[in-house]
């Protein structure tokens, strides 16, 4: 120990956002060890939001988007070699490379990476685009920036929403095919969705809800032309993008013994995370979109997030606790906030809408689309979106950190709550959608894994 500071090697696989801030955090709370990061991708960290906005609208280059430094984190940078596994007895990480990281503590950063086409074959034409990467938006914004007949959008998420906004400001034909009601119906509930899906048409996206694509077709030399949807219609586009949600970054952890599955790896409110039977670690910890952590003000449910100010937060509180010892150590409460910027429209949201049963609109309206939707759950406040009024944003998370009672009471409403009953928040199971919500609700318990006994020869 360096005073009431831990002493050891510390290995970060993940060079994300929440890598980064993890790094920083560790020296600007006084850690002088030797710290390593580990990334998949040959570059420095760099900012994910720009690419589904600035980027595609030609306003950025896709390398211009490097996550700037708040101070030096001294750490030694192993870019371009993926971890491939973990050995929590030698404490050490595994790479690609055939070497090994040892660490005496490791944060787990490895996000998330879009969710590939099905069909490899038709992944594999020309003109069939995922986003998630600073090389996936350099593409598509090339293509698109060459003027594309149509531009099919398989998804509508916020990352869908956000593309097919970039299209139409592009001046480009952009069709949208979404499995569910409507656009955002996973991540914000019905009602919202269906204000969503009338800012795409206005727009003059062409929007297909309930169907599906049941296949990309291409001219036979490689080059996609086309999809077919459930419905029995066709068509016709020069480029497609695949918007069908994240998969987490966890296959490297398969034989490490940690509970980890589809829905990330399950930890504490301190970021330690669990094995597979549910034991708090103390030496691995975890932090951004891979990580699954109960939140006192949503009944303790496992909350999955995919927000940039999460992964922030989550990850100085890691760093944090990394360091210090038991009793200087602090949990990760944080409010999640969301924000998208679509159809010249601003969406915020505060809470976790998908942890509601009723809504109401507390200011503005549906019809002038400017409005504040506050949702709640058995009668209490749990989240609140906004539509161009983010500046009653600050009011409502205070309402949710106190449990205020639902519907919200006189204050930044704008209207007598008791003139508006409110309606069911109408917020599916994301299990039934193609794209999961920015914010998924897991279940309480970390995934479990069943012993196979297979027998020998």
């Amino acid at each position: 120990m360096a005073g009431d500071l831990w002493d050891g090697r510390i290995v970060v696989v993940g060079a994300s956002l929440a890598g980064l801030r993890a790094a920083e955090t560790l020296r600007e709370e006084g850690f002088t060890g030797p710290v390593t990061v580990i990334g998949d991708e040959p570059r420095p960290p760099y900012d994910r939001p720009p690419l589904s906005k600035q980027v595609l609208l030609g306003q950025a280059a896709a390398d211009t988007t490097g996550l700037p430094m708040r101070r030096d984190p001294d750490a030694e940078w192993r870019l371009g070699v993926p971890a491939t596994g973990l050995d929590p007895m030698g404490k050490r990480v595994l790479l690609a490379d055939g070497e090994a990281v040892p660490f005496d503590r490791l944060l787990i950063t490895t996000g998330t990476r879009a969710r590939p086409w099905p069909q490899q074959e038709e992944a594999a034409l020309d003109g069939v685009f995922t986003l998630r990467t600073l090389d996936d938006a350099g593409g598509l914004a090339e293509r698109l920036a060459a003027g594309p007949r149509r531009v099919l959008v398989i998804g509508g998420g916020f990352t869908g929403s956000e593309i097919a906004s970039a299209c139409r400001e592009r001046g480009l034909e952009v069709t949208v095919a979404e499995r569910g009601p409507g656009p955002l119906v996973g991540a914000l509930g019905g009602t919202l969705s269906k204000l969503a899906a009338a800012m795409h048409r206005a727009h003059g996206v062409d929007l297909r809800c309930g169907v599906t694509v049941t296949a990309l077709r291409g001219d036979g030399g490689g080059r996609f032309t086309g999809a077919d949807l459930s419905d029995g219609s066709r068509v016709e586009a020069d480029v497609c993008v695949v918007a069908l949600g994240a998969v987490r970054n966890v296959e490297w952890l398969a034989d490490s013994g940690l509970a980890a599955g589809p829905r990330g790896i399950a930890c504490d409110a301190g970021c330690r995370a669990f094995d597979m039977y549910g034991i708090v670690t103390d030496d691995v910890f975890v932090a951004g979109d891979v990580s699954r952590f109960p939140h006192p003000l949503f009944e303790y449910q496992m909350l999955s997030l995919e927000h940039w100010g999460n992964a922030v937060a989550q990850a100085e509180v890691a760093a944090h606790n990394m360091v210090h010892p038991g009793p200087m150590r602090r949990p990760h409460l944080s409010v999640p906030i969301f924000w998208s910027s679509q159809f010249g429209h601003n969406i915020k949201s505060v809470g976790v809408p998908t942890f509601s049963d009723q809504v109401v609109i507390a200011q503005g309206s549906l019809e002038a689309r400017r409005l504040v939707m506050v949702y709640g759950y058995r009668g209490r406040v749990t989240a609140a979106v906004t539509i161009d009024m983010a500046k009653s944003l600050e009011y409502y998370e205070r309402l949710i950190e106190t449990a205020a009672p639902f519907p919200p009471a006189a204050g930044a409403a704008d209207r007598p709550m008791a003139a508006e009953v409110p309606i069911p928040s109408d917020v599916p199971d994301p299990k039934g959608l193609y794209h999961g919500p920015t914010v998924a609700l897991t279940g309480h318990l970390p995934d479990r894994r069943l012993t196979v006994v297979r027998p020998t020869g």
